[in-house]
């Protein structure tokens, strides 16, 4: 499932193009959430509670505090999934 960073990074890249109608083609690692792909902080919420369902467990809002790239993202779901 969520075993590699290219996984996550799919799986991320589907969410964020289903949820947000980001295009996929700016979904990249270096990609700022905020400044590339016009998700704020109530998008930032959404995006918790679908990973959470996706992963199974609880990511806790102050993980995603310093959270601003897709690369971050997919770096706090590893972590999550331990």
């Amino acid at each position: 499932m969520l075993n590699s960073k290219d996984a996550i990074l799919s799986e991320l890249t589907d969410i964020l193009v289903e949820m947000f109608e980001v295009d996929a083609a700016d979904i990249t690692p270096e990609a700022h959430l905020s400044d590339d792909l016009d998700i704020d902080s109530i998008d930032a919420v959404d995006l918790i509670v679908r990973l959470k369902e996706l992963t199974g467990k609880k990511i806790a809002p102050e993980e995603f505090k310093s959270v601003r790239t897709v690369g971050d993202v997919v770096s706090a779901i590893q972590t999550v999934m331990g």
